[in-house]
C-alpha cells in the first residue's frame, strides 16, 4: 500500500440504530444516528481518513455492505446491534473480506441481559469497544486507524 494512500473505512450500523434519540434513551442516551455520523465525519478528517457510513435492518444487506468493502475499504467499524449476537452470516462476512474490523456498542453489553454477553463478531475482530455511548465509535474509529496505520507501518 503507498504511504500516500488515504484510509478509506466502512462504518456500519445495525438493526434499530436509526431509532437512536428515540429508542430507550435510559440505555442508549438521546443523541441520533445522524449525530453520531457527523461525530464520526468530522473526527475521520482530523485523522486524515475517510468513511462512509450505511445502517440497515436487514441482516442481508449488511452482509452485503461487509462483501462490498473487500478491494475498496481498509477496514470495519461495525455496531451489528441485536445481531452482534445472533448472525453468524455476520461474523462469516468479516472473517471472509479480512478486514480490520473494530466491534463497537454504545452500552456495556456484559452488564446487560445475559444473551448479550456473547459476541459472534469479536473472535474475528481486531477488539470490541462498549459501554462509552456514542464516544464508543470514536473511540473505535482511532484504534482502528491506529491498528492500519501499525499494519502499513510494518508490512
Amino acid at each position: 500500500m503507498e504511504s500516500n494512500h488515504r484510509l478509506s473505512i466502512l462504518v456500519i450500523h445495525g438493526p434499530n440504530l436509526n431509532l437512536l434519540g428515540q429508542r430507550e434513551p435510559g440505555i442508549y442516551g438521546s443523541v441520533t444516528l445522524s449525530d453520531i455520523n457527523e461525530s464520526l465525519k468530522s473526527e475521520a478528517k482530523s485523522l486524515g481518513v475517510k468513511i462512509t457510513t450505511m445502517q440497515s435492518n436487514h441482516e442481508g444487506d449488511l452482509v452485503n455492505a461487509i462483501q462490498s468493502a473487500l478491494g475498496s475499504c481498509d477496514g470495519l467499524l461495525i455496531n451489528a446491534g441485536a445481531y452482534t449476537h445472533t448472525s453468524v452470516a455476520i461474523r462469516d462476512a468479516i472473517s471472509a473480506v479480512n478486514l480490520p474490523t473494530v466491534e463497537v456498542h454504545l452500552s456495556n453489553i456484559y452488564r446487560r441481559e445475559s444473551f448479550r454477553h456473547h459476541s459472534y463478531i469479536a473472535p474475528v475482530a481486531i477488539g470490541q469497544i462498549s459501554g462509552f455511548g456514542d464516544r464508543s465509535y470514536i473511540l473505535g474509529l482511532h484504534a482502528l486507524t491506529h491498528y492500519i496505520k501499525q499494519m502499513e507501518k510494518s508490512g
